[in-house]
């Protein structure tokens, strides 16, 4: 909005305190107060949530890939010709046999329910959610007929091992007996300690070789699954389509989105609503600006009778009030964006501060699945905030400059 010099100079008289406008200074700073709480708590609760998705998304996908092509009974037949059917799919990028069975793992007494997951060498190797995130030993110690294991942190710390240590895993499945089924146990060496960032993995996880795997489960050849890559997994559904089609009747094609449906759609819908409730922070602020500017109005009332008989016009007028109002509104909006990113950057100190505090633990990974608090903020998304906000500003101000423009000067000065 463009004013000329004299317009600029009243509207920037307005914006500080007269003599005797001392309360109106105070509400209009109370609205410049709000809309920067406002806009920094959309800022940081949009941009954690757009981190904690994307972080979610990261570890499982990077784990469990897109998709996978799971056989009846946890168990996949002629696999290695699925596997090749999924590499000549077009769109896939990797197609890789699986092993996952729930079993349960001792050490020394104690008992924990474990998750065993067989993979190739070549991918306990150069998985990256695995190879990045180590916390003691080696990824190439886990070889096929070594005996060892890598094993998650959670459950290292259940279990009170640490790499080196040997470990029991048993399968209540064994094998057959004249007195009955005896469990099958096995003993393992942890040759690595892995930290994914995910509680559920973490506390739960034992990655061996595929072929230790099979011989534990006594599966032969046979494995559960072929986890697939894809180039795109927002288009998971619509590349493995055809797939779906060729192994209908041998084995499901599930891709990310229906494994973990529960969970991203409850973050979508927590998301729209924190942006909602939010954002009535601002539309609070958003109605002090509107009754400072109106008390503001009211207590200038000669003045603008007086600048309208010394001949300003009432479009000069009415820009002088959206500016002033609009003022209020921007400035608010940009210093919530600063405190926003300031509280984004020290996130993980804030909320460690705020647990020492209150002696509770707010941020649960059980819980939250995640052990950091994580971020991602959005530049569009943090745009339509700082728009959002402003614009509500400039409505708010369309009232009180109008009725400062329709003032009629005659009516105001007829008893001065």
């Amino acid at each position: 909005m463009i004013l000329n010099r004299y317009e600029q100079m009243i509207a920037r008289r307005y914006l500080l305190p007269g003599k005797g406008e001392g309360f109106i200074f105070l509400v209009a700073s109370i609205s410049l107060v709000a809309v920067m709480l406002g806009v920094a708590a959309l800022i940081v609760v949009m941009s954690v949530m757009n981190g904690f998705r994307a972080e979610l998304f990261d570890k499982i996908v990077g784990l469990n890939g897109h998709a996978v092509i799971q056989g009846y009974g946890g168990r996949l037949d002629n696999w290695q010709a699925i596997a090749a059917a999924a590499r000549n799919t077009p769109g896939v990028t990797q197609a890789t046999p699986l092993i996952e069975q729930p079993l349960l793992a001792t050490y020394q007494g104690r008992v924990e329910a474990a998750l065993i997951r067989g993979m190739t060498e070549h991918d306990i190797r150069d998985n990256p959610s695995l190879k990045s995130k180590l916390v003691g030993g080696s990824l190439d110690a886990v070889r096929a007929g070594s005996g060892k294991v890598a094993i998650g942190s959670r459950l290292a710390e259940n279990l009170g091992v640490t790499v080196g240590d040997t470990i029991s895993v048993i399968n209540p499945a064994g094998r057959s007996t004249p007195f009955g089924t005896v469990p099958r146990q096995l003993p393992y060496e942890i040759g690595a300690v892995f930290e994914i960032g995910i509680y559920d993995y973490d506390k739960a996880f034992i990655i061996l070789p595929m072929q230790d795997a099979q011989t534990l489960l006594l599966l032969g050849d046979k494995v559960g699954m072929v986890e697939v890559q894809t180039d795109d997994p927002d288009r998971v559904q619509q590349i493995l389509a055809p797939l779906a089609k060729q192994v209908q009747g041998k084995a499901l094609v599930i891709d990310w989105r229906q494994m973990n449906s529960s969970l991203f759609e409850a973050l979508q819908v927590d998301r729209v609503v924190s942006f909602v409730i939010l954002s009535l922070i601002i539309l609070v602020a958003v109605f002090n600006i509107l009754s400072s500017l109106i008390m503001l109005v009211r207590a200038k009332t000669r003045d603008i009778a007086i600048l309208r008989t010394m001949g300003a016009s009432r479009s000069s007028l009415l820009r002088i009030f959206v500016t002033v109002g609009l003022a209020i509104g921007t400035m608010g909006t940009l210093a919530g964006t600063v405190l926003g990113f300031i509280i984004l950057f020290f996130r993980q100190g804030i909320l460690d501060g705020v647990q020492f505090l209150t002696g509770q633990q707010i941020w649960d990974p059980s819980i939250r699945f995640l052990t950091t608090l994580p971020s991602k903020p959005d530049p569009v998304e943090i745009i339509g905030i700082c728009v959002m906000s402003i614009g509500f500003s400039f409505l708010a101000t369309l009232y009180p400059a109008l009725k400062a423009a329709n003032t009629d000067p005659v009516q105001v000065l007829r008893y001065e």
